[in-house]
């Protein structure tokens, strides 16, 4: 029988989590709810030193913002809880202690001055030597020493580790969804700390003592954690699991857009784009760093863009629902290959999403970018003008630049477009525009184009000699939709004052 699928996302609160961190928590999310099973949302905090303050909550609200919801976990409960490993602190110590008894681990009390000594030696192979089979009894612990002196160290209370004992040179194989057959030769591990001198496990021991615990039935996490899933095996085998123990998948990594090499945290400032869903600010240093919801991106349009990064569909389809994505999603489509980030195609999916909004809450979310710079305006006017820009706009923040014209007449006016465009005679034929616009009494876009056409044609002058000056007067700027749209929007009396300012501004 089949056991009901049960997967978690366990990230650690150490800063803001990465996007590559909500993507593992996505396709956790799509496998389970496709699955009919349950998603888990598990903080593993064992490394205290690492902590930083804020972490925890910025990891909900992203997935709360991405419509990532978890069935169990930090916040909400679950039959499992407690979903916090520092809070599980009592249950891990029960199982290193029978690791320990059944001689598959055992007590280390090296100082770090002699685990770097150790470290600057070099093995036959020319390499650094690592804490295993080769060098473990000859350094301190409960394997070199005699039962005597380990109760002795004991009884003194110095401090020590409990370290996994890896055997030599044998064959560990991990089955994965994406990979396929992984053999590990066990001499390549090194014997890891399980358990700390502070009383926490490390990752290694709590993520496989919780999965099981959980009854977490695939692990699915990104491919920096594949060189510890032999160890990881390995301890579900000493701890009897190994009938229990969980489908691994690991996700290929996020690469930088040109290829060459992961995406890091560090990347999003240097190269211009936001790597986290949520802007971040440093608690110790005050450093801020940006974020996709704040630099105008639609929380949909960033969900399809990361489910495409590393998965394919097997067809043609770019556009998915969240219910979609479900619906396509398997781990078998995942690529085993790094998939390269591309910003444009960022940019792109959020067009996507912006066009595919109704006016009506377009305008609610292009409202929420004017109130930020003290804009208030007509409801009716503002749906009217997302209507007719909406097609020109990549990010929600683009709006209050793409379209501020629209709600405040130009403080300057583009000095490439003056140079090319403004010509001695600009004035007086701006004057009898001005004149003729005035005259127009019913001042929509049809009427204005008709009028301002034959205008022309009985000057014997074409669009290009004066429609670039006429927008300028209005925009301040060569951009924008149709001029003609842009003054029935405005109307006659602030089409007038703009040209009229704009004449005498850059007649000066």
């Amino acid at each position: 029988m089949t056991k009901p699928v049960r997967v978690r996302f366990a990230p650690s609160p150490t800063g803001p989590l990465h996007i590559g961190g909500v993507r593992t928590a996505l396709y956790n999310y799509l496998f389970s709810k496709k699955n009919n099973g349950t998603f888990i949302l598990r903080i593993e905090d064992t490394d205290q030193t690492r902590f930083v303050p804020g972490s925890e909550e910025y990891i909900i609200k992203s997935l709360q913002w991405c419509g990532i919801k978890y069935d169990e976990g930090v916040g909400i409960g679950g039959p499992y809880a407690p979903y916090r490993q520092s809070e599980r602190k009592v249950i891990y110590k029960e199982f290193t202690d029978k690791l320990v008894e059944n001689a598959y681990a055992y007590l280390a009390f090296d100082t770090p001055e002699e685990l770097d000594e150790m470290r600057k030696k070099k093995g036959t192979d020319g390499q650094p030597l690592q804490y295993n089979a080769v060098t473990r009894l000859q350094m301190k612990n409960s394997l070199s020493l005699n039962s005597d002196e380990v109760n002795k160290l004991l009884k003194n209370q110095v401090p020590y580790v409990i370290r996994i004992k890896v055997p030599e040179n044998i064959i560990i194989t991990v089955d994965d969804i994406i990979r396929g057959k992984v053999d590990v030769n066990s001499s390549t591990l090194d014997d890891k700390v399980i358990f700390k001198s502070d009383g926490l496990p490390t990752y290694h021991l709590a993520n496989v003592v919780d999965d099981f615990l959980m009854k977490i039935s695939h692990v699915i996490r990104g491919e920096e954690w594949l060189p510890s899933a032999p160890l990881h095996v390995l301890l579900y085998k000493y701890l009897g699991w190994e009938n229990e123990m969980p489908a691994f998948a690991h996700l290929p990594l996020l690469l930088k857009p040109e290829g060459n090499g992961k995406l890091s945290k560090r990347d999003g400032d240097k190269l211009g784009f936001p790597v986290f869903p949520l802007e971040w600010t440093d608690p110790v240093s005050g450093e801020k760093y940006a974020g996709y919801r704040e630099s105008g991106y639609l929380p949909q349009a960033f969900v399809n863009m990361l489910a495409l990064l590393g998965w394919n569909p097997g067809t043609e389809q770019e556009i998915f629902s969240m219910q979609q994505l479900i619906e396509s999603f398997s781990l078998e489509r995942v690529n085993k290959a790094g998939a390269r980030f591309s910003p444009e195609k960022t940019k792109w999916f959020n067009h996507q999403y912006i066009n595919m909004l109704e006016v009506e809450q377009l305008s609610d979310l292009f409202e929420n970018e004017l109130k930020k710079e003290n804009i208030k305006t007509d409801r009716d006017y503002l749906v009217k003008v997302t209507a007719l820009v909406r097609e020109r706009i990549n990010l929600l923040t683009d709006f209050a630049t793409e379209a501020i014209y629209f709600f405040k007449a130009p403080e300057t006016y583009d000095t490439k477009v003056i140079k090319e465009k403004w010509k001695e005679n600009s004035p007086d034929l701006l004057q009898e525009l001005m004149d003729l616009l005035n005259g127009i009494s019913d001042f929509n876009e049809q009427n204005i184009e008709f009028e301002v056409k034959e205008f022309l044609v009985k000057k014997g002058m074409s669009l290009g000699q004066v429609l670039p000056v006429f927008r300028l007067c209005l925009v301040g700027s060569n951009k924008g939709p149709s001029l003609f749209q842009i003054s029935s929007l405005l109307g006659k009396e602030e089409t007038i004052r703009r040209i009229n300012k704009a004449v005498n501004t850059i007649k000066k």
